[in-house]
């Protein structure tokens, strides 16, 4: 199994624990994409919803693709609310989406499961003239250093090599995600926006966050377990609670 469909195994988790994003992340993506109510866009590997909703509620006509089925249908009966919103099963650089059909392309946390070869001209073939691809996600880049210590200790003594950079790092500015944009011909000159943010997280709601993580899901089960139960250990001699904090970062182009 690849890793990116792990997820579908926690749909269920994973909607209930997964963070959304800031407002102001869509305000600024509307703006830089120049959308207009209404405008339609296509969701890349929407999970459950945690951008949909926004997209949604901002009015426009939202097609929203995920691989997973168990993804699609946990995202469908959590936003049944909204009717502008369309779901369908597929990894994006499978499907055939309308050429020209989009105002805006949207990939929230999910742009680094797209095939490289494919993803951008997908994009693009997708996209209206003057259209807008945007890509973004939220990056954990802060602990305390008493609970920063903890975590080290726990992962080298139960799954020495796992703890390092998050893959979520991908999307720092620091990350590929601007050269990549530079790297591809349809597009503009790629805008960026970040914003800070913090979690505030207890043991069972942390531990749950974390069974929905791919790297975590390819441990052994006792292994895995181990580890939550010294991470549960850890959050109670931190107080109960702790945070992470968080930034969330925006790319946005606009097709030549």
């Amino acid at each position: 199994m690849h890793p990116r469909d792990s997820f579908n195994d926690v749909a269920e988790l994973y909607e209930g624990v997964r963070p959304g994003y800031p407002q102001a992340l869509f305000d600024d993506m509307a703006a830089l994409a120049h959308l207009a109510p209404s405008d339609p866009v296509l969701e890349v590997g929407c999970g459950t919803g945690q951008a949909t909703r926004s997209l949604a509620r901002a009015g426009y006509e939202v097609l929203a693709t995920d691989p997973g089925p168990d993804l699609i249908r946990v995202a469908a009966s959590a936003l049944a609310d909204l009717p502008n919103v369309r779901f369908a099963v597929g990894r994006f650089e499978d499907l055939a989406p309308a050429p020209g059909a989009y105002a805006l392309v949207a990939a929230a946390q999910s742009w680094h499961w797209v095939a490289p070869e494919r993803r951008f001209a997908q994009a693009a073939a997708a996209l209206r003239p003057g259209g807008a691809l945007a890509v973004f996600g939220n990056v954990p880049v802060g602990l305390s250093p008493a609970m920063l210590a903890a975590l080290t200790r726990i992962y080298d003594t139960h799954a020495p090599g796992l703890w390092g950079p998050p893959p979520e790092t991908w999307y720092l500015p620091s990350g590929p995600v601007a050269g990549l944009f530079a790297e591809a011909p349809d597009f503009a000159p790629v805008a960026h926006r970040g914003y800070a943010w913090t979690w505030a997280l207890d043991a069972p709601t942390y531990i749950a966050f974390l069974r929905t993580r791919s790297d975590l899901q390819t441990l052994a089960p006792t292994t895995r377990e181990q580890i939550f139960a010294a991470i549960a250990d850890a959050i109670a001699d931190q107080g109960g609670r702790f945070e992470i904090a968080y930034e969330a970062h925006l790319y946005v182009a606009r097709k030549r």
